[in-house]
């Protein structure tokens, strides 16, 4: 990831030190035909000082940006939450990448030592734990164990958690590194990852149904994009207040909404990585970029994540959502 960062910052400058100078050639150029003279130097000042905010913003999004920590507080009131789960608290986190933290697990623990101590009843992971393979997993399995709610971590796959970014890999060997994934989250780091499934709790005579749909993408973006969700089947049998997780957020208008879900949860865009003045270009891409979304009695909420495709974060800090059950009175 380093090595892309160090390739694109280098790509970005000769961009931008190249637009003033193509702009004053054209002007000279006109000004050669037109009979006067274009200074060099404006031009020349702007690509420099273009260059120079370029580094400006990509030192502190790598030093600085890449591990700031928000907590985002969301009470979400719908008529359909049970009593007897009216004030559950739900953290949710996304989009780990782990091997973001490969120089600094202490950033990671420090992250899971704030979720830890908001006192989860429930913890729901929406996917991309890894980048490329379960391997980038190893040495953070303790810091991922120590993660811990009342009714426990559930999880499900995001598009990266398939090997789908390996090119190297054979379908086969694809299949055995999800494999290997599934194995980690379920029995070592003791996470109820769910494919196409549900996880029913139960207070009283009320339910909350946690739905976990595999990676779903329905809008057409990104590359490689995978199809594997199946939102029937992780209904069937379930009942009381529904919440699904489901990685990539355009599977929520491109197959939940018009269903009886009332809220959905999800991550993938990180939101670029990028916010100027409450601008991402991820929404240049996704409708539904971050934060919350609603149409009529269904709501959506997008969170930003924790870790990294590049290690680079300008105005889109990490990001852990506490969302909060209230009965509709």
């Amino acid at each position: 990831m380093t090595k892309f960062l160090i390739y694109s910052t280098l790509f970005l400058c000769i961009v931008l030190a190249l637009v003033p100078h193509i702009l004053f050639a054209l002007s000279w150029l006109v000004g050669k035909c037109a009979r006067f003279s274009v200074p060099y130097r404006p031009f020349g000042w702007t690509a420099v000082g273009l260059v120079a905010l370029c580094l400006i913003v990509i030192a502190y999004g790598n030093l600085v940006g890449l591990y700031r920590t928000t907590v985002k507080e969301v009470t979400f009131t719908h008529e359909q939450v049970p009593a007897a789960f009216d004030g559950y608290r739900i953290v949710q986190i996304s989009d780990l990448h782990v091997s973001t933290f490969e120089r600094h697990p202490e950033r990671l623990q420090q992250t899971i030592d704030k979720i830890n101590a908001l006192h989860p009843d429930l913890i729901c992971f929406t996917g991309d734990l890894v980048s490329m393979t379960a391997n980038e997993v190893t040495p953070f399995v303790e810091i991922l164990r120590s993660l811990h709610a009342k009714d426990g971590v559930v999880s499900v796959l995001g598009n990266h958690d398939y090997a789908t970014y390996v090119h190297s890999f054979s379908e086969e060997q694809k299949a055995q590194a999800v494999a290997r994934l599934i194995e980690t989250e379920r029995n070592v780091l003791g996470w109820n990852l769910l494919l196409n499934e549900s996880q029913m709790l139960v207070r009283g005579g009320d339910t909350l149904s946690i739905l976990g749909s595999e990676n779903q993408s329905c809008g057409g973006n990104g590359i490689s994009p995978i199809k594997r969700g199946n939102l029937a089947q992780a209904l069937s049998g379930t009942g009381g207040f529904r919440v699904l997780l489901t990685h990539d957020p355009t599977h929520w208008r491109g197959e939940v909404l018009g269903t009886d879900i009332p809220l959905t949860l999800s991550g993938h865009t990180h939101a670029a990585q990028f916010r100027i003045f409450g601008w991402t270009p991820a929404r240049w891409i996704y409708p539904d970029s971050d934060g919350l979304y609603t149409e009529g009695s269904q709501s959506l909420y997008v969170n930003t994540g924790i870790g990294c495709t590049v290690p680079f974060r300008v105005g889109v800090p990490q990001e852990i959502t506490v969302i909060t059950l209230a009965h509709k009175r």
